[in-house]
């Protein structure tokens, strides 16, 4: 069967959507896993290694009409251009999670760029300055964006030291955990 324009341009849309969707859920894997290293998780398999893959994830086909491209589509760009080098995939994401947002990864990043500031004022065992902490994260692999980083951090952890925060302010810039100074 030969499909009509606005079939086939359907069917593309639809087809868009489905990478799109697995382009959200490649994104989310791989800061799961780069977050994982940077905070000491379990040591990722070498590349030689095998990891048992999860199932494949079913693709829904709308019918069993097989599908053509139309003449009028731009052809796909070359596999060196659209796929980066694939991850092994060690959990299958939620359904909930294949819709995430760069927000919604922004945000999971922000927590463990405090979660690490947490640690190492805890290793530290004092206070410390924030261009200290931003020092010491920086080491195991985390950024800032912006010109000054050390205020971009130092805005963080000040949002976060507030009543019921994990973290108490002592001075300008200056952070301790916020049980530290209990007792």
């Amino acid at each position: 069967m030969v499909l009509s324009e606005a079939e086939a341009l359907a069917r593309l849309e639809a087809l868009r959507r489905q990478r799109d969707a697995i382009e959200r859920q490649i994104a989310d894997l791989l800061l799961y896993l780069e977050l994982g290293r940077r905070l000491g998780g379990p040591a990722a398999p070498a590349p030689d290694e095998r990891v048992d893959a999860p199932a494949p994830i079913p693709v829904p086909q709308p019918a069993s009409q097989p599908v053509q491209a139309p003449a009028s589509a731009p052809p796909a760009p070359p596999a060196a251009e659209r796929a980066k080098p694939p991850a092994p995939a060690l959990v299958a994401p939620d359904k909930g999670e294949a819709a995430l947002s760069e927000t919604v990864l922004a945000r999971r990043y922000g927590r463990a760029v405090i979660e690490a500031a947490l640690a190492v004022l805890e290793e530290a065992g004092r206070p410390l300055h924030a261009s200290e902490i931003l020092a010491r994260i920086t080491e195991q692999g985390f950024s800032l964006p912006g010109q000054d980083p050390v205020a971009a951090l130092n805005t963080r952890l000040w949002k976060r030291s507030g009543p019921g925060g994990p973290l108490k302010r002592l001075g300008e810039a200056v952070y301790a955990p916020a049980d530290a100074e209990e007792g």
